[in-house]
């Protein structure tokens, strides 16, 4: 049997049920019911050390560079966001590590799909390594606005953020255990005033402080409205405590060959 086209019933029927998990429409039930009862499974989910072993994997075995995954996963999240509030004025809120990194690449990608952006570091420039000190120097020698409050105060990251429709959270990643400290804490308590003052918050792979296996939060830790996991949900999200944390989780791929996702146990899509 050929390949379902791009559009057709069957593609349409994976995305649902699959990447946004949201409820199969009827006209959809009626063509193939096979594969309506299979999709309807409820996704793998993936420990932080099955994130690292995908990275990886794709890396070493596949040739991969890590850049072109933070690229994709960078551009797949600033897509998701640029569907859900095509003019919003962004502020994406960057920490020390490859969450950083995600996040600068987010703001090229926004900024050239016609949004107002800017990025707010929690820490130094100097501080970042490898992929994210390379997003940073691209999105630095584009000339993007640039506020740095590593040692800032709550007043004034109150003022950093005010204005944002939409506030990105780069702070922490999948690898980060433990309650956040210093600049970082700071500014997760000051994301989640905005978000009371009226400001969407868009957590990038999931919601700082939340802890990716256990799901929940030693500390500080953002409430997202949206959150943009890659490559799957991560399994702290089915707990109880994550769910307020969460909002509504997109699954966004980053071009991890389809043997590899089915060698972890992924429906390739």
């Amino acid at each position: 049997m050929p390949s379902p086209l791009p559009g057709s019933p069957k593609r349409k029927l994976r995305e649902y049920a699959v990447l946004d998990r949201k409820p199969i429409p009827e006209h959809m039930r009626q063509s193939g019911g096979t594969m309506v009862r299979a999709l309807q499974v409820t996704p793998k989910s993936l420990t932080r050390a099955e994130v690292r072993e995908i990275d990886r994997r794709a890396i070493e075995e596949y040739g991969l560079p890590g850049m072109v995954l933070m690229e994709n996963a960078g551009r797949g999240a600033a897509e998701l966001l640029h569907a859900l509030a095509p003019n919003a004025a962004v502020a994406i809120v960057c920490g020390r590590g490859n969450n950083a990194g995600d996040g600068f690449v987010i703001a090229r990608h926004l900024e050239n799909l016609g949004h107002h952006v800017r990025l707010l570091l929690a820490g130094e420039p100097a501080e970042l390594r490898g992929d994210a000190a390379i997003a940073w120097r691209v999105a630095d020698k584009a000339g993007m606005p640039v506020t740095r409050l590593a040692s800032a105060t709550p007043a004034e990251w109150e003022q950093a953020l005010a204005g944002a429709e939409w506030i990105v959270d780069a702070l922490l990643g999948t690898g980060a255990t433990g309650a956040p400290r210093g600049a970082v804490a700071t500014a997760i308590d000051a994301v989640n005033a905005a978000g009371r003052r009226g400001s969407r918050v868009f957590a990038v792979d999931l919601p700082s402080g939340l802890d990716c296996d256990t799901g929940t939060a030693a500390g500080a830790c953002v409430r997202a409205d949206v959150t943009a996991t890659f490559v799957a949900r991560k399994v702290g999200f089915d707990a109880p405590a994550a769910t307020p944390l969460l909002g509504k989780v997109h699954v966004v791929g980053i071009g991890v060959p389809r043997p590899l996702l089915a060698a972890c146990g992924l429906d390739p899509g």
